[in-house]
């Protein structure tokens, strides 16, 4: 078995496996070669284009899992809802979400056809054969629901959050709308061969616990729900310390932690998980002798859980010098 497949059983294995969240992607001179003329959205959809760009790290720099490159747009994208993502902006919704009408209309959509999603893990999984497993992921709910009211990525969600309160049976049901294009995106990589998933909650931070417990949880359970006991589930959100059990309730069987949170805390928090992460981003930027002793001491503090998946606390920054993400794959696999 992968060393990351034993670390999401809650086994130690003799090495501590490593990936990264957006390894397959802009650091890359390979990537930007190969996606020259499309868009990000339309290489996401253009299947061997896709599998190219998920396997480009792991040849490059030996991480112990693929994950499939696609965006948390693409399920929307599937479902015919005007979304574009506008380079230094991120995605952009051209009609957003505001009223409850505006939900009546958004929930007629539907995945109609996944065989672009199924046919590209298709063949990451022959070139990638069972020593390296590939992992799925989606957006979460609130995640999905945040971009399709605000329009486009904001600091506060102060319109997502204020829907919530002022029409809770329209974010109801937006929420159950987007759970159930969540799941259906997961689905189509797990039948096509993907071996572990993760949900990306990226904005549940600028939530409350109470607004979490109440509005929010109850859907990412229900995207996560019909995977029980397929493949490993792996939950991740960006500034969630205090939503750490909460995010691991929905039932998982691990949790990613992000920059800010101390692994041993974490631990603390939910004691009886895995746990992924948590390189500070900033330190691939900051010279070897920085991010060597940083990795060391993430690495140190996650002993403490019951088992380790080394990973960045977010996203690799697009500046990142790829040599460096190499470096930092061999020095985790000395450890």
């Amino acid at each position: 078995m992968s060393a990351l497949l034993s670390a999401l059983q809650g086994k130690r294995p003799d090495r501590l496996p490593v990936w990264f969240m957006r390894q397959a992607g802009r650091s890359l001179p390979e990537y930007r070669k190969a996606r020259e003329g499309t868009t990000i959205l339309e290489a996401c959809l253009l299947p061997e284009l896709a599998a190219e760009i998920t396997l480009q790290p792991v040849r490059r720099h030996g991480v112990d899992a693929a994950i499939f490159f696609s965006d948390i747009m693409t399920p929307l994208v599937l479902a015919g809802v005007d979304v574009d993502i506008v380079s230094g902006v991120g995605p952009v919704v051209e009609n957003p979400v505001r009223t409850r009408a505006d939900v009546d209309r958004i929930v007629e959509h539907e995945i109609t056809d996944s065989s672009a999603i199924t046919e590209a893990v298709s063949i990451i999984v022959r070139e990638l054969g069972d020593a390296t497993p590939l992992i799925g992921f989606a957006g979460a709910p609130f995640t999905l629901a945040a971009y399709l009211v605000e329009g486009r990525g904001t600091r506060d969600h102060l319109r997502a959050r204020s829907m919530m309160h002022a029409d809770p049976e329209a974010w109801g049901r937006l929420l159950d709308w987007a759970a159930k294009l969540s799941g259906q995106f997961l689905d189509a990589q797990i039948a096509a061969g993907a071996r572990a998933v993760q949900l990306f909650d990226s904005w549940a931070g600028s939530l409350s616990r109470a607004d979490y417990l109440e509005y929010v949880q109850p859907h990412s359970a229900t995207a996560l729900a019909p995977i029980a006991g397929r493949v490993p589930r792996i939950h991740f959100g960006v500034g969630t310390r205090h939503l750490l059990p909460d995010m691991a309730a929905i039932g998982v069987e691990a949790l990613g932690v992000d920059y800010r949170t101390p692994l041993d805390e974490a631990a603390q928090l939910v004691p009886d998980l895995p746990l992924q992460g948590n390189i500070d981003p900033a330190l691939l930027a900051a010279g070897w002798p920085a991010l060597e002793a940083h990795a060391r001491d993430v690495v140190r503090r996650g002993q403490v859980a019951p088992a380790h998946i080394v990973n960045l606390g977010h996203g690799v920054p697009p500046t990142t010098d790829p040599q460096v993400l190499t470096d930092l794959v061999a020095l985790i696999h000395e450890l």
